[in-house]
């Protein structure tokens, strides 16, 4: 969606609310107190009545705009901005945008934004052929983590993150020569750099039946517990370019758009903006479609 599409469906407050009530009208309400799905719509309250309880239900309530006193245009140019660049804004940028004059606000509307991205991509996991590695990513230190002194793996400003990628090799009937095609991604942020935090990490994001390619890290002995195959290769250029060439492409290019696109992220943040980088690279076909995904993460990514 481009900027004059998205001002001549959405210019206006009422445009803007009429939205978002249709599209969770698609997905259905559920009632707070008894968990009926059938609901009146009472329109001067902007809310839903249920049914069987007579619990009332707002417009918000239950989606991650719950609580938020910004507008829903303000929330609506907001993941206009965040989906119509693969980069993506600071929230400095957006408040710029919008000409919104506190910037707390705009900070908290976009990582609950980064944060619904992140738990809507968390409904699935990868099969298949994977391959996994793992990224340093440079953070703002704590004052704690500076003092501590430590170097190397869990040094203060480094946070360690798990990327993996679905990745089949397909081979050309005509040419014979082999390729891999990538599907969805994910990377998630490790508490600590040994194997029982790969394991849960495996089975929170890997389906039982996948085939799993990484190196030799001793953090990776037991995956083959918790997969169909676990296949290892020695670090080295090789293995950089062919087995796990997909997730170092993925990892340089999340070097590069994070440290490009915000100031000094905090490592408690860092889930977050990989939630938004990994959240557009799995949709990376969506074109114009990717901002109505957002509403409906918006919906149900609570």
């Amino acid at each position: 969606m481009n900027i004059f599409s998205f001002i001549a469906h959405f210019d206006s407050e009422e445009t803007c609310r009429n939205h978002f009530k249709a599209e969770r009208d698609k997905i259905g309400v559920n009632c707070k107190r008894c968990a009926h799905t059938s609901h009146y719509w009472i329109k001067s309250k902007w809310s839903y009545e249920c049914k069987k309880c007579r619990s009332r239900t707002s417009l918000r309530s239950g989606t991650i705009m719950q609580s938020s006193n910004l507008s829903f245009l303000v929330w609506y140019k907001t993941m206009f901005l965040l989906t119509t660049t693969k980069k993506g804004f600071s929230s400095k940028e957006i408040q710029n945008q919008l000409g919104l004059k506190r910037y707390e606000p705009v900070w908290a509307m976009v990582h609950k934004l980064r944060k619904a991205m992140g738990n809507r991509d968390a409904r699935y996991t990868l099969e298949g052929m994977i391959e996994m590695d793992e990224g340093y990513f440079t953070v703002e230190a704590s004052e704690i983590e500076k003092n501590k002194g430590v170097r190397g793996r869990g040094a203060a400003g480094k946070s360690n993150v798990a990327i993996m990628a679905e990745s089949t090799v397909l081979e050309d009937i005509n040419t014979g020569k082999a390729q891999r095609q990538c599907g969805f991604f994910k990377a998630k942020v490790l508490e600590n750099h040994k194997a029982e935090g790969i394991n849960q990490t495996i089975q929170e994001s890997i389906k039982d039946t996948s085939i799993v390619f990484t190196d030799k890290s001793t953090s990776y002995i037991d995956i083959a517990d918790f997969v169909e195959l676990h296949y290892t290769e020695k670090s080295d250029k090789q293995t950089t370019i062919e087995t796990l060439k997909s997730v170092h492409i993925t990892i340089s290019n999340a070097k590069r758009n994070l440290p490009g696109n915000y100031h000094k992220i905090k490592g408690k943040y860092l889930q977050l903006y990989l939630n938004e980088f990994v959240y557009k690279l799995n949709r990376r076909y969506f074109e114009d479609k990717l901002f109505d995904r957002l509403v409906i993460a918006n919906i149900t990514g609570l």
